[in-house]
């Protein structure tokens, strides 16, 4: 394997399913792994940790939002972009997969070519920084070393939580956050905060980026928290 090639681990009870995939992920120029249950899954990642993960919500034994909820409580695969395969597309069904940590969606039946456009998708978004320390999501800059966040050249001051936080959801675009979740990344697992200071310092950094037209890319989840996505 290239030291730059994508290593995909696909989790689906079906081989054919699995095989499709891997055939488009490895015309791509990809690696693929197969698993057929969350077992063999675990399995795998301990053999190769892979660059993303690409599994199938119903299964037997352990669910595909089951092994998510697993993944993210480990801290060698809490980072790992998980795209959920699923027929289930109700409000409730997403909400739940936000909430276990699921990156993005891919509804069945799809075809090769969107899955394909996802996995890029997702692996952008999860891997922001350039290289020099400096973190872009759609107009703005943060960068990492001199503490500073840039919007067309200008920069927009922020206080040291609000910075923090900006750094944190610019790390992890699209990814949905509990109001829990961000107490423990932004302030500390040990800082016992009530979860409406999260909404406060919220409130602040939205006020900040609103000159600059980009308050929008702090996106409220309905009933889970929050996510940061620069809007198209």
């Amino acid at each position: 394997m290239s030291s730059n090639q994508t290593h995909v681990l696909v989790i689906d009870d079906e081989p054919a399913i699995r095989d499709m995939i891997g055939y488009a992920l490895e015309r791509s120029g990809m690696q693929c792994t197969q698993a057929g249950n969350a077992q063999e899954a675990l399995v795998a990642i301990n053999g190769e940790r892979p660059d993303l993960i690409l599994m199938d919500w119903m299964m037997p034994g352990v669910s595909g939002l089951d092994l998510t909820r697993r993944l993210r409580r480990d801290p060698f695969t809490e980072d790992i972009p998980i795209i959920m395969l699923t027929a289930k597309v109700t409000e409730d069904d997403k909400v739940a997969g936000l909430e276990a940590g699921t990156d993005d969606y891919v509804i069945k039946p799809f075809s090769p070519r969107e899955l394909l456009a996802r996995i890029r998708a997702v692996l952008r978004r999860t891997n922001p920084t350039d290289g020099e320390g400096r973190l872009t999501t759609g107009q703005l800059t943060l960068d990492t070393v001199s503490r500073r966040v840039l919007h067309d050249g200008q920069e927009i001051h922020l206080g040291p939580t609000e910075f923090r936080m900006l750094e944190f959801f610019m790390s992890h675009p699209g990814r949905a956050y509990s109001r829990s979740q961000l107490l423990d990344h932004v302030w500390g697992a040990d800082a016992y905060l009530e979860e409406r200071t999260v909404d406060v310092h919220i409130r602040r950094l939205r006020k900040a980026l609103e000159p600059s037209g980009t308050d929008s890319y702090v996106q409220t989840v309905r009933g889970h928290g929050y996510r940061f996505l620069a809007e198209d």
